[in-house]
């Protein structure tokens, strides 16, 4: 439906239900397409590429389970940015929260573990991620809520400090002594986040799933969401209804941090069990692409992390196959961004366009509307 005029006109409704979808798969088709003709200029064959990324990341058993271990981190990072781009909050501060949050889950892991029954000590540190990530976003959000600063600015400023704070303690108080290469202690894999029955899936994906749900629900169905939707969509407004506006950008922001922690943490107890210094997935970058492309909708990020995990998991194996470095798989992310932008360019000009259409014989129709 397009209001127009005060007056609300149907539109098609298989045009209304393909115009989203459309814009979320379209530049993922896009990417793949432009992708493939790198591989064609380079002498690759792009069906031979896609067809062994298919193979090693959903064709096979282990591919299949990889693939679904890597969207635990990758749900839990995406519900917490979700909470901050629905409030117009740029939370771009994402791997320094990520990787500070895995060392400190690292350095105390082994200590807390030894001395806690399994459960509590995993628990305990899930929580300790969770909250190391919320804190480190407290000045770029208080900042932003107190003096109006941009927060790209100072939460990218805070990821250098959280990336090399980390890389700090895991090459001094956290460092192993059971090892010459930089690195924190192991925690051992029976205190590690147990696997599903039969698989070797980690738990982490259902406490994923569980805050993607989560999160759908509040931003969807509670007031706290449609706080969050309105400061997003009109800071002044939000003042005009009462809304505390500097508590919910703070709130918001550590949320964010929050769900971004404990990904780190879910990564670290379900995976590695241990850091290594300088180590560093970039997830943030890559995720704000599949949040976009998801309209900020948490249940719609599901899929597209999955999509997201497969060529993922599934490129290194394509990569080195097809005599190609492994940033090739971040290259086509980057073209999924470029057709993102430019599919949103050309949604909004035709929406836009359609509008004024709308509008005008309306005009026209209303007494003097010709001379208006």
């Amino acid at each position: 439906m397009v209001e127009v005029e005060g007056e609300v006109i149907p539109r098609k409704r298989w045009g209304a239900w393909l115009g989203p979808v459309g814009q979320s798969i379209g530049p993922i088709l896009l990417g793949l397409v432009a992708g493939g003709i790198l591989l064609l200029l380079t002498g690759r064959n792009p069906l031979a590429f896609y067809g062994d990324i298919l193979k090693r990341g959903l064709f096979s058993s282990s591919g299949v389970q990889d693939s679904i271990t890597r969207m635990a981190p990758l749900l839990l990072m995406a519900a917490g940015l979700i909470v901050a781009f629905r409030a117009n909050i740029w939370n771009i501060g994402g791997d320094g929260q990520f990787l500070l949050a895995a060392a400190i889950v690292s350095g105390f892991g082994p200590g807390l573990v030894a001395v806690l029954p399994a459960g509590l000590g995993l628990v305990v540190l899930c929580l300790l991620a969770a909250l190391v990530g919320a804190l480190w976003t407290i000045i770029p959000a208080l900042l932003k809520a107190v003096y109006g600063m941009n927060e790209v600015i100072t939460s990218l400023m805070m990821t250098f400090v959280g990336v090399n704070l980390a890389n700090l303690l895991i090459k001094g108080p956290f460092r192993s002594q059971k090892t010459s290469v930089p690195q924190t202690d192991v925690i051992p894999h029976d205190k590690l986040l147990p696997y599903l029955p039969g698989t070797r899936i980690h738990v982490g994906i259902l406490f994923a799933l569980v805050a993607v749900g989560a999160v759908y629900y509040v931003m969807t169905r509670t007031s706290f969401g449609l706080r969050l939707s309105v400061l997003g969509a009109n800071p002044r407004a939000a003042v005009h209804v009462g809304i505390d506006v500097r508590r919910l950008t703070v709130v918001a922001f550590m949320i964010s941090g929050a769900f971004i922690g404990l990904a780190a943490g879910v990564e670290i107890l379900g995976v590695w069990g241990y850091v290594r210094a300088d180590w560093n997935p970039n997830f943030g970058l890559t995720l704000f692409a599949l949040v976009f492309l998801a309209r900020l909708n948490a249940l719609a990020t599901i899929p597209l992390v999955g999509f997201y995990a497969i060529i993922s998991m599934g490129g290194h194996y394509a990569a080195r196959r097809a005599g190609l470095p492994d940033d090739f798989m971040l290259m086509v992310v980057g073209l999924i961004l470029l057709f993102m932008t430019l599919t949103e360019y050309v949604a909004a000009r035709r929406e836009r366009r359609a509008t004024r259409l709308v509008a005008g014989p309306k005009a026209a129709l209303r007494p003097g509307g010709a001379h208006e």
